[in-house]
């Protein structure tokens, strides 16, 4: 199934500003609440769904890479991303969004005390792609390290908070007594304390160690785009949920082909004669060789397009083109019999330049093609 888009969700429009995000996102979280929809799975899919487009949405960074890339920007194009969400994460992530009230709203409730479930910390790493796993799409098997639980940790209920991850204080005001509740400095709201350390493990209980995973990298991403990779970053100590594994894509230069956008540009040689008389080549593309037609009389600059050579899009709208711009070769020596062949066809009105004032450069061409 399809994800959604994240403004849709929301109910906004692509130009709404963090406040209208902000309300939006408090709504549909009030709305769809477990606490007042007990037992009904798709309110409780509703609201993972209202937190994960608000996660992105009132993030900056990510708010742009949706924009411009769609969800494969933010961690992949294909639905279901919502259903990995903890209730608990949402509470801690954004709570703040409903204030201190938010706990209670709905009669007294539970979910404001629940312990913090630890997340880990998400891991970076640089990917280089050619420029065919680019079009095609393709499954990489990469190894990097990371944090993992060591055999033999073990955890205990915090002493300091009894397991709660918070640490309530009562203060005595004019207005009567106020109760206020903060994360257990011990624990970090956790709930948990390491009570057996292993060997060479850190104060949280994790080594580290090399893994393998594999990933699928959608076709058309391009160069600096991120992909998040839900899970497989650090773990979090005490059996808590993993980091995220977020890859850079960096695309290796292709030593003939240029991208521009989601289009490819190749730069032909030809001779005088050639360009005279016209011939056929061949031009390498990004996934093999085409053939092409050079018509009798081509000038250089002129731009020839190879149809649905280049990138699809990331969303899969279209695909872009191959642009081969014709450069035509002048020799700066030639044979005394040459030279006088030239001269001869100097007087010849053939070779008198009739270029056309409208004639289009090869920048303002390649404005058009991308336009």
């Amino acid at each position: 199934m399809a994800k959604r888009d994240f403004y849709d969700i929301l109910g906004v429009n692509r130009n709404a500003g963090a406040d209208e995000i902000k309300k939006a996102y408090r709504q549909m979280a009030i709305k769809f609440h477990p606490d007042k929809n007990p037992g009904d799975k798709a309110s409780e899919e509703k609201f993972k769904e209202a937190a994960e487009a608000y996660e992105i949405l009132s993030d900056a960074q990510k708010k742009q890479r949706y924009d411009q890339y769609g969800h494969a920007g933010v961690g992949g194009a294909s639905g279901g991303g919502h259903g990995n969400m903890n209730m608990d994460d949402i509470f801690s992530q954004f709570g703040d969004v409903f204030g201190d009230g938010f706990s209670s709203f709905f009669g007294g409730g539970g979910r404001g005390g629940r312990t913090r479930q630890p997340v880990g910390s998400n891991i970076r790493i640089k990917l280089k792609l050619t420029y065919s796993d680019i079009k095609s799409g393709v499954e990489k098997k990469i190894k990097y390290r990371k944090m993992v639980q060591a055999p033999g940790a073990a955890f205990k209920t915090c002493g300091t908070c009894r397991g709660t991850g918070q640490i309530t204080r009562v203060t005595n005001t004019f207005l009567g007594q106020m109760q206020t509740a903060n994360v257990c400095h011990e624990c970090q709201g956790t709930g948990k304390t390491l009570s057996n350390k292993p060997t060479g493990s850190n104060e949280q209980g994790l080594i580290q160690e090399e893994v393998e995973t594999t990933i699928k990298i959608p076709a058309g991403v391009q160069d600096g785009m991120q992909l998040n990779v839900s899970g497989k970053g650090n773990s979090a100590p005490g059996g808590g949920v993993n980091g995220d594994l977020i890859i850079l894509i960096e695309e290796e230069e292709h030593p003939e082909l240029e991208r521009q956008e989601n289009h490819v540009v190749y730069n032909l040689i030809i001779s005088v004669p050639e360009a005279i008389l016209g011939a056929s080549a061949e031009v390498p593309t990004i996934d093999g060789k085409a053939k092409i037609t050079i018509e009798p009389g081509t000038q250089s600059g002129k731009v020839l397009r190879l149809r649905g050579k280049g990138f699809p899009d990331i969303n899969g709208y279209n695909t872009g083109d191959q642009l081969v711009q014709i450069h035509v070769w002048i020799p700066k020596k030639i044979s005394k019999e040459e030279h006088e062949m030239m001269e001869g066809l100097s007087e010849s009105t053939h070779f008198s330049p009739k270029a056309a004032r409208k004639d289009k450069g090869f920048f303002d061409k390649m404005k058009d093609w991308f336009e």
